[in-house]
């Protein structure tokens, strides 16, 4: 399937001349169809080809001799993860030779672990994210819930299929070939638990249980997840001077999608808890790629008192707070906001939901459909 003539992708790699970019991102969000789009005569090195991939492992310099052949001075290297010692001769091209790099990558673990030369912020990061509402027409809430928004995946027909795969090639390639940890059936309880307490508070002692590991090893196995982009911990927000606050963060996986594949979800049901927690995680999504793709770079962070008072997300420095809620019909509970409001003074608060209209529940409290809360925040006017 053509996924690039059903969507139009956000992000756009926009550069000068003479400046590179690294691009990250999970696999198949869709990375090297954005690129080959984008730099459609650029040199193209994939490092997935075998034979090139074992001649630039044991001789970096050769990729000198490859592109010094070449009539182009924008260069792609897809996976570049693969070989993180090529990253020198990368920086000496850059400087003696005028190349323009676009590094393309799904792990970042071998370059934040000092093996990989960033190249001295000669190149900008951006990062890919799945689709979000504004890149999709007709979107399906339901099927995002349940397939999630890799491209692949939510335009496919057997999505629960490539769900499952998607699954075992992490294991197999992210996992196995990288050398990340040895002990793949203690990872793959870990990855179980870590579905089953998506978006919930980090323990790491009931997931070093349940994996039959110490806790040490789990703090690590989580930091795989976010070092090879699979996901990334929600942090609390530590500002409060009245209450008593819990420092303890939540973590999603990069997609709801899987999250469904690794817990064998094949339908959500409104109402329940499991689709109440895809609901929360979906919009979360959606703010973390507007955080990204709109350079606002705003923190995202939750608010929770140790007496259980919550606000499910917090925007910015307490500009926006929203609590959501799966229902079609938003209760007025909203006491987590009324604190948190009283406390911050935040600039918006708001229900998001699956209500079929706006309204006002309180003086400075809204319910949005969550449609309307996506259009909105793509359109600028959430932040």
């Amino acid at each position: 399937m053509d996924t690039s003539r059903l969507i139009e992708r956000i992000q756009r790699i926009d550069l000068p001349q003479a400046r590179s970019a690294f691009l990250w991102g999970p696999r198949k969000t869709g990375k090297t169809t954005l690129l080959r789009q984008q730099f459609p005569h650029a040199c193209w090195i994939d490092l997935l080809d075998y034979d090139l991939f074992l001649s630039l492992s044991q001789r970096p310099a050769r990729l000198r001799q490859i592109l010094e052949a070449q009539a182009s001075k924008t260069v792609v290297i897809d996976e570049v993860q693969k070989i993180p010692h090529l990253m020198d001769e990368i920086h000496w091209l850059i400087e003696n030779r005028g190349f323009q790099f676009i590094l393309s990558g799904s792990s970042a673990r071998k370059f934040r672990r000092g093996k990989g030369n960033l190249l001295g912020g000669r190149a900008w990061r951006f990062e890919l994210y799945p689709l979000v509402t504004k890149e999709l027409k007709d979107f399906d809430l339901g099927k995002a819930l349940v397939s999630g928004l890799l491209p692949s995946h939510y335009l496919s027909a057997e999505s629960e299929m490539d769900l499952k795969a998607y699954v075992h090639d992490y294991l197999k390639e992210e996992i196995q070939a990288e050398a990340l940890t040895r002990n793949l059936p203690a990872f793959s309880k870990f990855l179980q638990s870590a579905a089953l307490t998506n978006g919930m508070l980090l323990n790491y002692s009931n997931a070093a249980r349940d994996a039959g590991v110490s806790v040490k090893t789990i703090r690590e196995y989580y930091q795989i997840l976010e070092d090879t982009l699979i996901g990334r911990q929600l942090f609390p927000w530590k500002k409060s001077k009245k209450r008593r606050l819990i420092e303890t963060s939540k973590f999603f996986f990069f997609d709801t999608g899987i999250v469904s594949a690794l817990l064998n979800y094949k339908s959500l049901m409104p109402g329940t808890r499991e689709y109440g927690r895809a609901f929360e995680h979906f919009i979360l999504q959606e703010c973390w790629a507007y955080r990204h793709y709109s350079g606002l770079d705003f923190p995202i962070s939750f608010w929770r008192t140790a007496s259980g008072a919550e606000v499910d997300l917090i925007l910015g420095d307490s500009e926006v707070a929203l609590e959501i809620k799966s229902s079609e019909n938003a209760g007025e509970r909203t006491k987590g906001l009324h604190l948190f409001h009283e406390e911050c003074h935040c600039r918006k608060s708001l229900i998001v939901s699956r209500d079929p209209l706006p309204r006002k529940v309180h003086s400075n409290i809204s319910v949005l459909p969550w449609h309307m809360f996506c259009e909105m925040l793509w359109s600028g006017y959430i932040m």
